[in-house]
């Protein structure tokens, strides 16, 4: 009788413990769930800074390249009108060069 009472005495206590066990793995799991969602919002913020950033720099460079392409062309075209209001220069100086380059590049 004295172990019936031991027996009795101890599922009490040991309900009590597993009920307390079973509600701090509920707030474990509640805590890990809103680790993760508050992780998720943060990546998704991050993630949203990054693209703005990507698209402010890819549009710097498209700028960057079409003022690049812009100078180019109209040095071309100075170029050109160069060469047709001035041909004998514009030969003259083509053989310097060509003469002085030939020069550099033979040694």
């Amino acid at each position: 009788m004295a172990e019936e009472k031991k027996e009795e005495k101890k599922t009490p206590a040991t309900n009590e413990a597993q009920d307390k066990l079973e509600s701090s793995r509920d707030h474990a799991r509640k805590a890990a769930e809103d680790l993760k969602s508050a992780a998720g919002a943060f990546a998704e913020e991050y993630r949203g800074k990054a693209g703005e950033a990507w698209d402010e720099a890819r549009g710097k460079a498209e700028q960057a390249w079409g003022d690049a392409r812009d100078r180019v062309q109209t040095f071309q075209e100075d170029a050109e009108q160069y060469v047709r209001e001035n041909p004998t220069k514009a030969i003259f100086t083509a053989l310097g060069i060509g003469f002085v380059l030939g020069l550099i590049f033979r040694r």
